[in-house]
């Protein structure tokens, strides 16, 4: 996607605003299924930003990795919610509260091993964290 290279943010919003409209079916990203809108609260600003990112389910939990496309650097989503772990999670036409839960160790490596592109994790050269995502009851 060379149009993702030259502005992500520009890319972010028009998948953002693609996924909303069609209950989560964007193109080329496996459907409702594939692909989440998290919305966390600015660890500096407290504004809202809304991001997709793809996703694995563990039991009720969303799974969701700061891969940030294998930077060396966690992507600003992750930071937000480390300092506000509560967040908002859109799944298709679906919408819900969340609080954001960082996996530590065998969870960790458990989660991790869902992840479809390991690769990321040399190219990092850091851990790349994991988040689980439980629904508020």
């Amino acid at each position: 996607m060379a149009e993702y290279a030259s502005d992500p943010l520009a890319t972010n919003r028009r998948i953002v605003d693609e996924y909303r409209a069609t209950g989560g079916h964007v193109a080329g990203t496996g459907g409702p299924s594939g692909m989440l809108l998290l919305t966390t609260r600015g660890a500096v600003t407290g504004q809202e930003h809304t991001a997709p990112m793809m996703y694995r389910r563990d039991g009720d939990r969303l799974v969701v990795y700061a891969a940030n496309a294998g930077s060396t650097r966690h992507p600003g989503w992750y930071r937000n919610l480390v300092a506000n772990p509560d967040v908002t999670v859109e799944v298709g036409d679906e919408r819900f509260d969340a609080t954001a839960v960082v996996a530590a160790g065998e969870e960790r490596e458990r989660l991790w091993a869902m992840f479809p592109f390991p690769q990321f994790q040399e190219q990092a050269g850091r851990e790349i964290p994991v988040v689980a995502l439980e629904r508020h009851s």
